[in-house]
């Protein structure tokens, strides 16, 4: 699919983040005026421990106003991989590591205004170590039995994009182990 970008205006530079508005041709020759965020990636990982209980954090997310439940995650630094993302920010947040990783796939959470993909990461053998959360982070960690936590997602406790995608993608893994 040939797709023109015509124009591309950057409209913003945050920290995470840019904002650009850029205006595309369609191979239909339909011209489109859009505002998109690109993002420098993230990683997230589903934690489980030996009694098939999951690390989930409540963590205050101000763009909705409220605290959440979610899988520890978090952005790539500048030439980080994924995995050495997963493994930084399940230290950083939770305080245990793990002895292994698996990669489950990636996710595009909102392709309708950002090019954000998340890779997504399955933890287990699980051991504690320093909790150092970022000093904007206001968060709780709390494990829950594996099925208590897709319980959650079905009563809606658990609204998350990328956690409730790691928590589907992680199941078929652990029901074959």
């Amino acid at each position: 699919m040939k797709v023109t970008v015509n124009t591309s205006k950057e409209i913003y530079k945050g920290r995470v983040f840019r904002l650009l508005k850029e205006n595309f041709t369609l191979p239909n020759q339909v011209s489109v005026d859009i505002e998109t965020l690109q993002h420098p990636g993230a990683a997230a990982v589903v934690a489980v421990d030996d009694t098939r209980k999951v690390l989930l954090v409540r963590q205050y997310r101000h763009a909705v106003g409220k605290l959440i439940w979610e899988i520890p995650a978090g952005t790539l630094n500048p030439n980080e991989t994924p995995f050495a993302c997963a493994k930084r920010e399940l230290i950083e947040e939770t305080g245990f590591m793990a002895a292994q990783f698996k990669r489950l796939g990636e996710i595009i959470p909102v392709p309708g205004y950002s090019d954000e993909q998340i890779t997504v990461f399955l933890a287990v053998s699980l051991s504690a170590d320093k909790q150092s959360l970022d000093k904007d982070e206001y968060l709780t960690v709390h494990q829950f039995p594996f099925d208590d936590a897709m319980n959650m997602i079905y009563k809606g406790e658990i609204q998350d994009a990328k956690t409730i995608a790691g928590l589907f993608l992680s199941q078929k893994e652990l029901n074959h182990t």
